[in-house]
């Protein structure tokens, strides 16, 4: 029998990402995604409960969050759950789980959020793929809508 460890993820950036990189020059991205979900009480009241979870992305997946995505944006993440632990300033025993991404997708352009120009492509695992790069025969006028 496996263990499986994958999570997915849909929320908002609560700050612009932090892109660091280790001293032999390893990117590595940190951001905190904020997820929500509305229920619905005994009493019949609705109400929200948002979470906040701390995500880790490397090398070129974490310089391309770090380089698009702002605070507020709405991203997709898939990663896995990993446990750090550390000794603070005081000596204390410190611990933290958070997602280390694999997979992310955009789920809205620069334009949507900040009105800024949109970026004209798609994110497929974590690679830029400019429109023009894409093999489409039809033109704008061909589609009916």
């Amino acid at each position: 029998m496996s263990n499986l460890n994958r999570t997915i993820l849909i929320g908002r950036l609560t700050a612009d990402p932090t892109l660091r990189y280790t001293p032999s020059g390893v990117a590595v991205c940190s951001f905190t995604l904020a997820t929500g979900r509305t229920f619905i009480t005994q009493a019949g009241e609705k109400k929200e409960q948002t979470s906040f979870i701390d995500c880790v992305a490397w090398q070129k997946t974490g310089e391309i969050i770090a380089e698009y995505c702002k605070k507020g944006h709405r991203i997709a993440i898939e990663g896995r759950l990993q446990q750090r632990s550390w000794d603070d300033q005081d000596g204390k025993k410190r611990s933290k789980i958070e997602v280390v991404v694999d997979n992310f997708q955009f789920l809205e352009s620069k334009q949507e959020n900040t009105g800024a120009p949109a970026h004209k492509g798609s994110i497929l695992e974590g690679e830029i793929v400019k429109s023009a790069d894409l093999d489409n025969p039809f033109s704008d006028e061909d589609i009916p809508w």
